[in-house]
């Protein structure tokens, strides 16, 4: 600790070191009434110092259930892989929440990327997903309806692109993807379990199979706070 800091960024370093640098998400950092006395501070000085990691995203507060741990962001790459392949790579289970499904016809923006005639069904996937059941991303899919007969029916929780390809012969082989800052909608945020208007990543694509064809118009909306794009650049 440094002597000329003010105590709460002492106990913000002390803390950072001892509770929360190399944690999984999810850890729990001890009670404050323990940390106070441990550090011989009153609990205004250490929430001062907790608020401090919180603001560095660092930490997250449950309502009466404690301070925990935000762990490492997840580092997307430009590889068109799927959110359970990425969640997988590093060592984490990933789990979906259906929040929507259901055939409608194609709107304007989904039906012009899928190269859909106006009116032509597309199958609407909207889900939560979640990394050691920590929410991660929200996801809203678009499928040509007549590539996935039936697929309203079956089992949503897993990975889309595993299934689709196991049921219906339909491989992603490169996609088109385009991503932008944007803040999370009260609604959106609450499903996210993060403030409103917190920062996100909205990643839009569309996936194409080896023949060029579009399978896949999805949008999905990244906690700016445990996500990060990770991508390779060369100079000519």
């Amino acid at each position: 600790m440094t002597a000329k800091q003010p105590k709460y960024l002492q106990i913000k370093e002390s803390l950072l070191a001892d509770y929360v640098e190399g944690q999984p998400a999810g850890h729990m950092l001890p009670p404050e009434r323990i940390l106070a006395q441990d550090f011989g501070v009153t609990r205004v000085t250490l929430r001062r110092a907790i608020d401090e990691l919180e603001a560095d995203g660092l930490v997250y507060r449950v309502q009466g259930g404690g301070t925990f741990c935000v762990g490492p962001a997840i580092a997307k790459s430009l590889k068109l892989t799927s959110f359970s392949e990425d969640i997988r790579a590093r060592g984490r289970k990933p789990t979906s929440v259906v929040l929507e499904v259901g055939i409608a016809p194609a709107v304007e923006e989904a039906g012009r990327h899928l190269r859909l005639s106006p009116g032509e069904p597309i199958l609407l996937v909207r889900r939560l997903r979640r990394a050691d059941g920590e929410p991660m991303c929200l996801e809203s899919c678009a499928l040509p309806a007549e590539s996935v007969p039936g697929l309203q029916d079956m089992d949503l929780t897993g990975s889309l692109y595993e299934l689709v390809g196991r049921e219906f012969g339909l491989y992603p082989s490169w996609a088109e993807q385009r991503v932008e800052a944007t803040v999370l909608a009260p609604d959106d945020a609450k499903l996210l379990g993060v403030p409103s208007f917190s920062a996100a990543l909205r990643a839009t694509r569309v996936s194409y199979d080896t023949r060029g064809k579009a399978v896949e118009y999805c949008v999905t909306t990244y906690r700016a706070d445990r996500y990060a794009m990770q991508f390779a650049v060369r100079r000519d």
